[in-house]
């Protein structure tokens, strides 16, 4: 007879293997917070059955202690959540009303447009600036694109040979032209042809091959794909499979090779569309005896902040972690400006950032490391900082034209919080306004879990309502 045996009857021991199979992770029995609040959440937990590393932080913005924690100490990968930190720092070094200038310069019979990382600089943008050349020039020998402003790494740490030519991992250069991409508008048209393709900016810069058809039905239908040649560092756009005749207008969006050489490609286009003849383009460098003629005025630093988290523009908070980098160091680069973002956190947060990773500014990277504790500490301090109103308005809520358009929704203002989604990470952190429990911050990091990101959304979800309602 066993050692169980001889203490259990077969009923009591059935029950006793029951209870150790089913009792939570030990890390639940004794992590921090309320009793209340915390049987509630860790309730949430045991009910979810993720398999997945979790951390979770809730710090009272009142006490600046937590009422509620969870592993919220371990790193973990943190998504697009990256950007609070950008976010913050941008605020803090550039100032509201920051605005970039793209300049047009000229010296002898040449032609120089200056770039300085206008993340919305458009196509409108650079045609008004085509205009204003018109009026004052007729030809001109040689038509450059200064990039200088920023170092010539385009791609960042952990990503650049893994996104291709996706519209979220356009390259980052001191030339933003619509959002460095080229705009697809797709039609099918006559059965047995290639669909029918606009593009915009409609350019020569960009080569074509049409090899699509239209068909009928979708027995026929093939996967429809617009492929850049990226890793040979071509524009070469290659259109593959089918659509059938009776599908609406679709839309696609692909990032270019060379963004100087491509704004500089449009601006001569539209230059010669005024009648100004250009012999020559190519990128250099503005020299300092140049003369400048015009200049485009960005939106200012608090639009376009608020953008960047509205919309999690990846390359906006690229451009900004390299404008931060711009005041110690030209050209701007990610080492100085993730330097300069991680001592605001050190110096100015008096945060601990020895297990904070910091690769890029907009989370892209999975080489970024930051905790819960990490992030509800940030918060906490621009909580209390005269930026604090402006910060909060940046990030989005629930129903909104944003990352949370379909989360959230019945939590309005009370809630303002920033999702972050890579394949097996989940993360959501901000602000709640409750009324049991004060204004808080909240970081709910999920890593490591395989299919779908949903349930792990649910559970975020979850314990933001009850925090916001109980």
């Amino acid at each position: 007879m066993s050692t169980l045996q001889k203490y259990f009857n077969p009923l009591s021991l059935a029950i006793f293997i029951w209870f150790i199979s089913c009792s939570p992770n030990h890390i639940l029995l004794d992590n921090s917070g309320r009793y209340n609040l915390k049987k509630k959440i860790n309730n949430l937990l045991i009910e979810a059955q993720l398999n997945a590393s979790i951390g979770i932080d809730i710090r009272s913005l009142k006490t600046g202690t937590s009422i509620y924690s969870y592993q919220k100490n371990k790193p973990l990968t943190p998504a697009s959540n990256s950007k609070i930190y950008t976010s913050g720092a941008a605020l803090m070094y550039l100032g509201l009303d920051y605005k970039f200038k793209t300049i047009i310069y000229s010296k002898g019979n040449n032609l120089f447009i200056k770039g300085n990382g206008d993340p919305n600089f458009s196509l409108d943008n650079l045609d008004s600036l085509a205009k204003l050349v018109s009026l004052s020039f007729e030809t001109i020998d040689t038509l450059i694109a200064d990039e200088s402003t920023f170092d010539s790494n385009q791609f960042g740490p952990g990503w650049m040979w893994d996104e291709g030519h996706w519209w979220h991992a356009a390259p980052v250069s001191a030339f933003i032209l619509n959002d460095n991409c080229v705009d697809f508008f797709i039609q099918p048209k006559t059965i047995g042809e290639p669909i029918n393709l606009e593009i915009i900016p409609n350019t020569h810069y960009i080569k074509i091959l049409n090899n699509s058809s239209t068909v009928s039905d979708s027995s026929n239908l093939k996967k429809f794909s617009i492929n850049r040649d990226w890793r040979n560092q071509t524009n070469t756009f290659t259109i593959l499979g089918s659509k059938v005749q009776s599908s609406l207008i679709d839309t696609l969006k692909r990032n270019i090779h060379n963004p100087a050489l491509f704004t500089a490609t449009i601006f001569a286009e539209r230059l010669s569309h005024y009648g100004v003849h250009i012999q020559h383009i190519k990128t250099g460098k503005t020299p300092e005896s140049a003369i400048p003629h015009f200049k485009h005025l960005s939106k200012s630093l608090l639009e376009i902040n608020h953008e960047m988290m509205y919309e999690s523009d990846n390359l906006t908070a690229e451009i900004l972690t390299k404008t931060i980098g711009t005041l110690d160091s030209i050209p701007g680069n990610w080492e100085t400006g993730l330097k300069a973002i991680k001592s605001i956190l050190a110096d100015s947060a008096n945060m601990d950032t020895s297990k904070i990773n910091l690769a890029d500014g907009s989370g892209l990277s999975r080489y970024n490391l930051s905790s819960a504790q990490n992030f509800t500490h940030f918060l906490d301090y621009m909580y209390h900082s005269k930026y604090r109103d402006s910060f909060i308005s940046s990030m989005p809520f629930g129903g909104t034209k944003s990352t949370l358009k379909e989360r959230l929704l019945d939590l309005g203002l009370d809630t303002r919080a920033k999702s972050g989604s890579l394949s097996g990470v989940s993360c959501l952190s901000g602000y709640i306004f409750s009324k049991r429990y004060g204004p808080l911050a909240f970081s709910i990091l999920i890593n490591g879990y395989t299919g779908s990101s949903l349930p792990h959304k649910q559970l975020q979800d979850k314990i933001v309502t009850l925090l916001q309602h109980s």
